[in-house]
């Protein structure tokens, strides 16, 4: 299990819940509470639904790229939509190929990155290409290759996800405290130069970045102070294997301490260094 895919399952075990991105908090939600969270993760997908469907008619034929747990590949299955996923991380995969099992649906699970698939016998068989939460793990370039390759005339990327700011580097408390996503700038001007017609790109990273307000309470307000407990008892009773094993390790722990435990993983930090985008491209033809 690489990091990237612990921090996926350690997030779902944490919270309970089977989405794992960041939610989309709007006016449908009360309050920005923990209370809600499910409920904000449940809105994510309806928006993704809603965008897919507001760019095209009828019933589609989707490959949902980076899948997670597969809640959107089935809640779009259940619109009727046929769904294909691509999941690289083992663990989630079982997850996914689970729910499809339990559907009866009829979809096809790529266990591997998209640079696996086989494209090129998939040749234009696709009405959309989705990334939620799932381009910054891809080179941006490559990603929209296998997606143009994917489509068919006329089709559409959706992408969900952030992208570094222009303030990424600035040597500013918490610059970085957040890793991933694709420079914005260069992302804009790379897409303007090519063949994709831009049908939206809109800012929502004030209904993603509460969910990074939240996280951060549980983190310094719950986790922390139980890890401090844990240490305070190890450290009683296994003292000198303790100081090892945090002297062996001491680098990676101060980068953990900084990065969840310091308040530089904030709402407003986030909000600087990141701007999260729905985005929706059109092949030509």
């Amino acid at each position: 299990m690489d990091s990237k895919e612990f921090g996926l399952v350690f997030g779902q075990q944490l919270t309970g819940m089977e989405d794992l991105h960041y939610g989309f908090w709007d006016e449908t939600i009360p309050e920005i509470s923990v209370l809600y969270m499910k409920q904000a993760q449940l809105r994510y997908t309806e928006q993704i639904i809603e965008t897919i469907e507001a760019h095209g008619a009828g019933p589609q034929r989707i490959i949902d790229v980076g899948c997670g747990t597969g809640q959107v590949l089935v809640a779009l299955s259940e619109r009727d939509h046929h769904v294909d996923g691509v999941i690289p991380a083992p663990h989630l995969e079982a997850r996914v190929r689970e729910k499809v099992a339990a559907g009866h649906l009829e979809s096809t699970v790529w266990g591997c990155t998209l640079q696996d698939v086989p494209v090129d016998t998939l040749t234009g068989q696709y009405d959309t290409v989705l990334f939620s939460e799932s381009f910054q793990y891809i080179p941006y370039q490559k990603a929209l290759s296998a997606a143009n390759s994917l489509l068919k005339p006329g089709g559409h990327v959706v992408i969900c996800d952030f992208f570094k700011t222009d303030h990424t580097g600035d040597g500013q408390p918490g610059d970085k405290s957040f890793g991933g996503g694709h420079p914005y700038t260069k992302f804009v001007k790379d897409l303007e130069a090519s063949d994709w017609e831009v049908l939206e790109n809109s800012d929502i990273t004030a209904n993603t970045s509460p969910n990074i307000h939240l996280l951060d309470l549980l983190l310094r307000e719950r986790i922390g102070p139980a890890m401090g407990t844990l240490d305070q008892y190890l450290g009683e009773r296994h003292g000198f294997i303790l100081k090892s094993v945090k002297w062996l390790f001491r680098k990676k722990l101060a980068k953990l301490k900084f990065k969840y435990l310091s308040g530089h993983r904030s709402q407003a930090v986030f909000e600087r260094y990141k701007t999260y985008r729905r985005i929706v491209l059109r092949k030509p033809g």
